[in-house]
């Protein structure tokens, strides 16, 4: 008898354990995957969905179609401070990261992955790290492969001086030679794919941080040997990225539960500016100016049966409001010791009435400016209509007697001296954000 109930013990304990266990999964699974896809230089010009002349992006242009796209998304225009905005939710002047040699300052901020863990998330972090501090594990991304630098491709890149140098790679901690013929961004889908096969019992956090299209320009491996256009061959090529992730969330049944957010880290760079129109026009701005189009960027979400597809919201998007969103997404807490200046746009992606944005800032080197849907005001105290960005911002003299401008510049103006973004970090810099301690290209 002492036998049978021994047993009895055993399977009532058994059977306890197995209730807690599908609870927890069906807990998790609840909580959506998030995909959090970063293209570099990629501006609105650039993709066909934002009505770019000269490059088509079907694949990314599909899931604008089935799900939410961005008129009014804004980051810092160049690739350090930008994403330093977008992991930590916080203005550079907060955390020193007003320049591309300023980041490192980042070290006593947190990023997504600390705040994930406790809601249940295994993260990864893919790509182009270079800009940032430390490495992805110093901010405990559970998983990772990255690189130095921007715009790897294959195993050697030229330098600015005509010399070559090899290109490492690290997973997970070891550090990897790039081989002959291997192609960066195939090693990159390779690895997202392991880790989302490894993972998708549970709910996971990927930072997919792509090379494209980010020079020094090079061919693809679908590149015609006589390509004339290695710029369109490249965007050609992260679309397809794009779609084959897509499709194979779908094979895996795990579309369904994944929220994918399409961002670029700035506007497009210098040698493509040019050539990336929209409707026939010229952009105001690219990568590392303060006009427009240095920091308007593509933003698409997608996230079948909860957010609305079809959608295209003019909401002004701060790119500091990612955290706060995946936050309240993922059921995570926010950092109670640190001011964040994002504002959760999670509602409007559910298609609901949520606190939408009024205004946005943007911060690089020793300048700034805040935009609301109209008007953009900067730190020197110039007044612009933005009424026909992206193509034109019209600069407004300080003795306007329009009552519109006159209330803009004052509302504005406040809201400036309440960020006092001169009394935190400053740019110790040209000025420029490229570099702090000597003028060079940025990478």
């Amino acid at each position: 008898m002492k036998k049978n109930t021994s047993l009895l013990f055993v399977f009532v304990i058994i059977a306890v354990a197995a209730v807690a266990q599908t609870k927890k999964s069906k807990s998790n699974s609840s909580k959506p995957n998030i995909i959090y896809i970063l293209a570099d230089d990629l501006g609105i010009g650039n993709v066909s969905c934002y009505g770019a002349d000269n490059y088509q992006t079907p694949n990314i242009d599909k899931l604008a179609k089935e799900g939410m796209m961005f008129n009014h998304a804004y980051t810092a225009p160049l690739c350090g401070p930008s994403r330093a905005l977008i992991m930590t939710g916080r203005y550079a002047f907060r955390t020193g990261a007003m320049n591309q040699d300023r980041t490192p300052l980042m070290k006593d901020e947190v990023m997504l992955p600390k705040f994930l863990k406790p809601a249940g998330y295994t993260t990864s972090m893919i790509g182009k790290w270079g800009q940032l501090p430390s490495g992805p594990a110093a901010f405990e991304f559970d998983d990772f492969m990255h690189f130095k630098g921007s715009g790897v491709y294959y195993n050697k890149k030229k330098k600015d001086d005509g010399t070559e140098k090899a290109e490492i790679y690290t997973v997970n901690g070891k550090d990897m030679p790039l081989k002959e013929k291997e192609y960066m961004p195939d090693l990159m889908h390779d690895h997202l794919m392991d880790f989302i096969n490894k993972n998708q019992q549970n709910p996971f956090y990927i930072y997919y941080s792509m090379s494209h299209v980010h020079a020094k320009i090079q061919p693809t491996p679908d590149s015609d040997p006589n390509s004339q256009d290695l710029f369109a061959d490249n965007i050609r090529y992260m679309d397809k990225l794009v779609g084959k992730l897509v499709r194979a969330l779908d094979s895996m049944d795990l579309r369904k539960n994944t929220l994918i957010i399409f961002f670029g880290d700035n506007g497009t760079a210098n040698e493509s500016a040019e050539k990336s129109t929209v409707a026939g026009k010229q952009l105001s701005g690219k990568k590392g100016s303060m006009l427009e189009c240095g920091s308007l960027v593509p933003m698409i979400a997608n996230w079948p049966k909860f957010v609305p597809a079809g959608k295209v919201t003019n909401q002004l998007i701060d790119a500091s409001d990612f955290f706060p969103t995946l936050a309240e997404i993922t059921g995570a807490k926010l950092p109670e010791n640190k001011i964040m200046d994002g504002v959760s746009f999670a509602p409007q992606l559910l298609g609901k009435k949520g606190k939408e944005r009024t205004w946005i800032f943007t911060e690089l080197g020793n300048k700034w400016y805040v935009r609301d849907d109209k008007y953009k005001l900067n730190r020197e105290g110039e007044l612009f209509d933005m009424s026909n960005s992206p193509f034109e911002e019209k600069i407004i003299t300080p003795d306007t007697k329009d009552a519109a401008a006159i209330e803009a510049r004052n509302r504005l103006q406040k809201i400036l001296e309440n960020l006092n973004p001169a009394g935190g970090f400053m740019d110790d810099g040209n000025g420029s954000g490229r570099h702090a301690k000597k003028d060079k290209k940025t990478e």
